[in-house]
């Protein structure tokens, strides 16, 4: 069984409290031995996601940001961005 924990300041010892329906679950005792797994849990940093979803996404990003872009826009403005686009090319 896995569970997070939230460690605690006891004397000069870091503590880990066992939540009671844990505790009933696995049906621990006082003094029983038992085996726990640590692993510090990191944030989720911008460098460990990058490049996650690459290949997934089969449109361009230009094709993407003009669907966002229409939803935003009125009418007018859409026709003037075309006009620009047209003079830009």
């Amino acid at each position: 069984m896995e569970l997070e924990a939230i460690t605690r300041k006891w004397g000069n010892s870091i503590a880990i409290v066992i939540p009671a329906r844990v505790v009933q679950e696995q049906e621990i005792k006082e003094n029983e031995k038992v085996e726990v797994k640590i692993e510090r849990k990191k944030p989720l940093l911008v460098r460990d996601v990058f490049g996650m979803l690459k290949g997934k996404i089969a449109r361009p990003t230009e094709e993407i940001m003009e669907e966002i872009k229409a939803g935003w826009l009125s009418a007018s403005d859409r026709e003037r961005e075309a006009e620009w686009k047209k003079q830009k090319k």
